[in-house]
């Protein structure tokens, strides 16, 4: 129709070699995407719209299609969440709950991964990172930072020995993660937006893991954190690395930035909070010296970052 903008039905039979039902049915699925339209100059006819006017539609057609699946999705996590709230209520009211076993530590940090609102402080010791905990590991820090969610990380100096430790230390600095080094370390612990603390646990039976939920017991875990953050240097990036420090994340919300998104609609876009939208469009601001979200879009292109 394009090639042959004065076609008619018949013609575009005989010119096809098709069957009449064919055209039809095809026709009805080009204007019920709003590829075709009426004739505003021959009526009672048909005329293909632009490839351009054509491509954005259905661009528009399908990011309608993923903002609906984003929804029901929240809304199946949230159906979750409270599901599981509701038939773990005993847990909730521990304060140290024991976990038994390797992989009920695994399920445990793979559920805080996906519900996890803000922050993952992690600090790991030792001389290297085995590979199956570098692979789990990975995937659900990956996983989190994803949605948003902020990880420091403090590594202890003799990890980044191993080739295979610091060579995983410096591609999850790469993914975002926020990564610091220092010469020895008390323990290893992962803290969960400041309320839920884990710490390692053996035995002569088996290896585990105890979750803390008491909240002075947290804060102490979580002060010691924060000194110890203070007192590390920063992981330093491979040479190769991103010259822009954008995350992918970042880069995503830059993009949509430039086509005048708003917070709520770059979330719903990407799977990620408003806050968390609007904290990092902050800090793009920022980078780019630019006083209006568009601007920070534009500046953005105009330095190669998208």
């Amino acid at each position: 129709m394009l090639d042959n903008p004065t076609w008619d039905v018949d013609d575009l039979i005989r010119g096809l070699d098709m069957p009449e039902t064919a055209v039809h049915d095809a026709l009805a699925a080009l204007a019920d995407r709003a590829m075709i339209l009426p004739s505003t100059g021959r009526p009672g006819e048909l005329r293909a719209v632009s490839p351009q006017l054509g491509l954005l539609a259905l661009l528009d057609q399908a990011e309608q299609r993923t903002v609906a699946e984003q929804a029901g999705i929240q809304a199946t996590r949230a159906s979750v969440l409270a599901r599981a709230a509701s038939r773990d209520g005993h847990r909730e009211r521990e304060e140290i709950v024991r976990l038994k076993g390797i992989d009920e530590v695994r399920d445990r940090l793979s559920e805080h991964a996906r519900t996890v609102a803000e922050s993952v402080m992690m600090l790991t010791v030792g001389r290297a990172i085995p590979p199956q905990i570098r692979e789990t590991g990975g995937a659900l820090s990956r996983m989190a930072l994803a949605r948003g969610v902020t990880i420091r990380h403090i590594y202890q100096e003799t990890l980044l020995k191993d080739p295979a430790s610091c060579a995983y230390a410096e591609a999850m600095a790469e993914y975002g993660e926020e990564s610091r080094v220092m010469p020895g370390a008390p323990m290893r612990m992962t803290l969960v937006d400041r309320r839920i603390a884990l710490l390692p646990s053996a035995s002569r039976a088996q290896r585990g893991a105890v979750e803390i939920r008491s909240v002075r017991l947290v804060s102490a875990l979580c002060l010691l954190f924060d000194l110890l953050w203070e007192k590390s240097v920063p992981l330093s990036r491979p040479a190769d690395g991103n010259p822009d420090g954008l995350t992918e994340q970042a880069s995503a919300i830059l993009r949509l930035l430039r086509c005048g998104r708003t917070d709520e609609a770059i979330g719903r876009q990407l799977g990620l909070s408003e806050r968390t939208v609007r904290r990092t469009v902050a800090d793009l601001m920022k980078r780019l010296d630019a006083d209006s979200r568009f601007q920070a879009g534009v500046e953005a292109a105009l330095r190669g970052w998208i």
